[in-house]
């Protein structure tokens, strides 16, 4: 076990080794949210009244803009999975006497901490779109970014594993992520959209991950609790219970890192 651990430990610091030194990396991926949350947040907080989101729009957008965050460096620990197994790098690394769900743990867990550390940078701007600077509030927000790291990471893993080159890894992201993202109720209610599409939000992870950050900050701001009930995932017109979503969220994540370890083959 202590060897297990050490090599997950090994892993995580790789992962943060690599956070520090590329600053200018780091810098431009969070560029991108933070455009969306002011620029085209701000374009159409002016254009959509208040009174149709019962908050303004850029404090809507908000939990959307924090799970694209922790997204973008989850699709770089897919991609570096793939570009260890072309270099040989996995090669060594499966050499070492660990299992193979260890050196993936390890992945997730580095991949997991550092989303959520630039989304902790991100939700440091969070009193700039009219949410109360509450500690508890905050420490909510923290948790559920947690979770939704996890789970996003440990599925994109779970493709990693099932490709052999980036390029197919790009193209398949372009093609699913973007549509998930627009499913997710981030951008505009999912009650808004048409009816044929309330299906998949409900059988988007991308979705219960945004509907749970904008039920914490209900949890702690009052004037958000329409706001959350009425944009949220509903199953046939019954909306679960914010337990019930994060429980399946890390039951999610835990599937898809066991069925990841079970896909993880020895590279040629």
């Amino acid at each position: 076990m202590r060897r297990e651990l050490r090599a997950v430990h090994a892993l995580v610091h790789r992962d943060l080794l690599r956070l520090a030194s590329q600053r200018t990396h780091t810098a431009l991926m969070l560029l991108q949210p933070v455009l969306y949350l002011f620029v085209l947040g701000g374009g159409l907080a002016a254009v959509i009244p208040h009174s149709s989101l019962g908050v303004g729009y850029q404090t809507y957008l908000f939990p959307g803009v924090l799970v694209m965050t922790v997204q973008a460096p989850a699709i770089v620990v897919g991609i570096r999975l793939i570009t260890d197994r072309q270099s040989g790098y996995l090669r060594e690394l499966l050499m070492a006497p660990v299992s193979r769900f260890t050196l993936l743990l390890g992945s997730c867990a580095g991949g997991t901490i550092v989303s959520t550390v630039q989304g902790t940078v991100l939700l440091a701007l969070g009193t700039a779109v009219g949410l109360p600077y509450d500690p508890l509030l905050l420490a909510l927000l923290l948790a559920g970014m947690i979770l939704v790291s996890f789970t996003v990471t440990a599925l994109l893993l779970l493709l990693a594993v099932s490709l052999d080159r980036p390029e197919n890894f790009h193209m398949l992201l372009g093609l699913v992520m973007t549509p998930l993202l627009f499913l997710s109720g981030g951008f505009f209610p999912v009650t808004n959209l048409p009816g044929w599409t309330h299906t998949l939000t409900a059988a988007n992870p991308l979705a219960y991950g945004v509907d749970l950050l904008r039920r914490c900050i209900a949890l702690r701001a009052p004037d958000h609790a329409a706001t959350a009930a009425t944009a949220g995932i509903e199953w046939s017109g019954w909306q679960p219970p914010l337990l019930l979503e994060a429980t399946l969220l890390l039951a999610l994540g835990a599937v898809a890192l066991f069925w990841a370890a079970r896909r993880f083959s020895r590279p040629a």
